[in-house]
Formats: C-alpha cells, sequence, structure tokens
C-alpha cells in the first residue's frame, strides 16, 4: 500500500508541477528562465536534501508536506518565482523523502524502486500536453498527502538493515569508486540520451507513446534485476540501447525499443548507488538526479550530428555500461536479497 500510494503521488507531483510551468505560467515572457529554475532546483538540491533526510528521518512526514507545498505551488495567487521555488523545492522533498522510504522497504529488491521511479515519466508527459488539468492532479495529491502519513504508521513494514560488508570483502573502503562511478555514469550517460532528436516525436500520441516505453522500462528494469542480476540486465539492456538510439532515431519502432532498454538500467544505476552507501540512502537517491540534471543540460547544447553524435551516445552509454560492471565487481554483489530487521530478529530467537 505504501509503495501504491508513494507511486501515484509520484505521477500526480510531476504532472502537476508541469501543470504549472505550461498552465498558470505558461503565458509568462520568461518562461524558459522559470522552467530552468525550476529544474535545476527540483533536481540539483535533491543531493543536498538527501544529507539532510538522512539525519532527520521523517520520510513521511517529509513526503506529505512536500506534495502539499507542490499544490500551493499551482493553486497560490503568488509571484511566478515563487510559484516556481514552491513547486520546486517541494519536487525535491517529494523524491528524495519518498524514494528514501522505497528503498528502506524494498527488503533488498531493485524491482520496488523500479514501481516508485517510473510513473514520473507518465505525469511529466500529462502535465506538459495537457495543463489545464492541473486540479484534476492537486485533488488526488491533497489525499495522497494526508493518507501517506496515516498508511505510514498503520503499516509495519520491516526496514533494510543492510550490513555494508554484505555488499563485499572489501566493505566500506571500496564503496567510494563505485559511488563515483555511477554518478558519472548518470550524467555522462544523460548527455547521450539527450543530445539526441526524435524527428517523429511531433504529436500528442507519438509522445504518449514514448512515455509509455520509458515508463515500461523502468518498471521492468528493477524486476529483472531481481530476478537475472543488476550485472546481466545491463550487459543485455545497454548495448541494445546504445546501437539503436545511436543510429536508428529517425525510426519510431526501434526508437521506442531502445528507450525502453536505456530506461531498464535506471533502477538498477540507483539500487547499486543504495548499495555502494547503504547508510545514506536520501543522499543516495538524491545523487543521481543531481548528477543527471548537470548531465541533460549539456546533451541538450550538444549540436553534433551524424557519425560524430552516434559516436557521442555509443561512448556515453558504454562508459555506463562499464561503471556498472565495474562497480558491480568491486561491491562483489551476489543476487540474494539482504535480510530485513524483522527476518534477522526472527533468526536471533
Amino acid at each position: 500500500m505504501l509503495l501504491l500510494i508513494n507511486s501515484a503521488a509520484h505521477l500526480l507531483v510531476d504532472a502537476l508541477c508541469a501543470s504549472t510551468l505550461f498552465g498558470a505560467l505558461g503565458q509568462e515572457e520568461n518562461l524558459a528562465v522559470l522552467i530552468l529554475i525550476y529544474n535545476t532546483l527540483a533536481f540539483s538540491s535533491q543531493c543536498l536534501v538527501g544529507i539532510i533526510a538522512d539525519r532527520v528521518k521523517k520520510h513521511a512526514l517529509s513526503s506529505s508536506l512536500a506534495m502539499i507545498t507542490v499544490v500551493l505551488g499551482f493553486a497560490l495567487p503568488l509571484p511566478p518565482i515563487i510559484k516556481v521555488i514552491l513547486i520546486g523545492a517541494g519536487n525535491s522533498v517529494f523524491h528524495v523523502a519518498s524514494g528514501t522510504m522505497t528503498l528502506e522497504v524494498s527488503n533488498g529488491m531493485a524491482g520496488p524502486l523500479g514501481v516508485f521511479v517510473a510513473p514520473g515519466a507518465i505525469g511529466l508527459t500529462l502535465g506538459t500536453l495537457f495543463p489545464e488539468l492541473g486540479v484534476y492532479f492537486a485533488i488526488p495529491l491533497l489525499f495522497a498527502a494526508i493518507l501517506l502519513p496515516l498508511t505510514f504508521r498503520w503499516e509495519d513494514e520491516p526496514g533494510l538493515d543492510l550490513d555494508p560488508l554484505e555488499a563485499g570483502e572489501g566493505g566500506r573502503k571500496l564503496n567510494l569508486i563505485p559511488m563515483l562511478l555511477l554518478t558519472a555514469a548518470v550524467a555522462v550517460r544523460a548527455i547521450g540520451g539527450t543530445a539526441v532528436s526524435f524527428p517523429w516525436n511531433t504529436t500528442a500520441l507519438s509522445a504518449l507513446a514514448l512515455t509509455a516505453c520509458v515508463f515500461a522500462g523502468k518498471t521492468a528494469g528493477g524486476f529483472i534485476a531481481d530476478r537475472i542480476g543488476a550485472r546481466y540486465t545491463a550487459m543485455i539492456s545497454i548495448p541494445v540501447a546504445a546501437l539503436l538510439i545511436a543510429f536508428a532515431t529517425k525510426y519510431m519502432a526501434p526508437s521506442l525499443v531502445g528507450q525502453f532498454a536505456l530506461n531498464l538500467t535506471m533502477p538498477v544505476t540507483l539500487y547499486l548507488l543504495f548499495l555502494a552507501m547503504p547508510d545514506q540512502p536520501g543522499f543516495a537517491f538524491g545523487l543521481a538526479a543531481s548528477a543527471l540534471w548537470p548531465g541533460t543540460i549539456a546533451g541538450r547544447m550538444m549540436t553534433l550530428s551524424g557519425g560524430k553524435l552516434s559516436v557521442l551516445v555509443l561512448i556515453s552509454f558504454l562508459f555506463g555500461l562499464a561503471a556498472i560492471l565495474i562497480s558491480y565487481a568491486m561491491l562483489k554483489l551476489r543476487h540474494i536479497p539482504p535480510k530485513s530487521r524483522k527476518e534477522k530478529a526472527n533468526e536471533n530467537q
């Protein structure tokens, strides 16, 4: 139930933020600047928010207040910059708080993480295409804000007690390198992923089809990783994504397959980051988002085309694959779900 509420709230938060930008603020002359400020605040601040979240440990309350903040930013007649600050800050805190909750109750599985992160793509597309539906996003989001803390108290969710030594014989001393590699991989892969364009994506229907593949990839990625392991998931999906996105973006069908394959690795990367720093789940989740935004900006600024663009995509994706494989090897992960505190307590009885 907790995962369901967080996942639905993720869709609604991203939808309402996009609806605010392209609805209430859509006629502003400096809309591009407002969008830049929003994205910078919503993404880049998650790293710092994660550090605070790991200390405060009030994730359900923080997430609930963040949802309310986003609703206020949408509904109140405020100056545009104040609206942007409210929805940007609310978005950042929500992602870290609810993402941390998802990590802590995942019982060592990547599947729940994929379920949580995937709906954001749908919300962003719906809010962008249909900003007039903002009120229909805001009302259920308020209900989610009320229901989440209550559900968190009602449910006896076992927290994840992951000993860093379970992830490898080297323990904490080796975890810094995987952390840096995976963070760099997120940024570099974002460069290649956003430098390309899809000439066929010109209608609302094509945008929804692209979003559906992103959603399906993120959702499936965690479960596939739980089934066959993070290493094999990356080894299968990233080469396919690299080839299709580097050489077939002119065509809709292979582009959609490429986006599905690319997004299979998103929950994998997040999960490996968490296992590299299991004592800091908020920081792990926020770090990936903070790295994503500068990579996205760099990719959008690229003016490459033809063979040069294809080379950029291939290099960026293969760097991501190498980072995952090296991190996996250093952490010496075995596909055995870590035991929850409850399970360990039962064994000790």
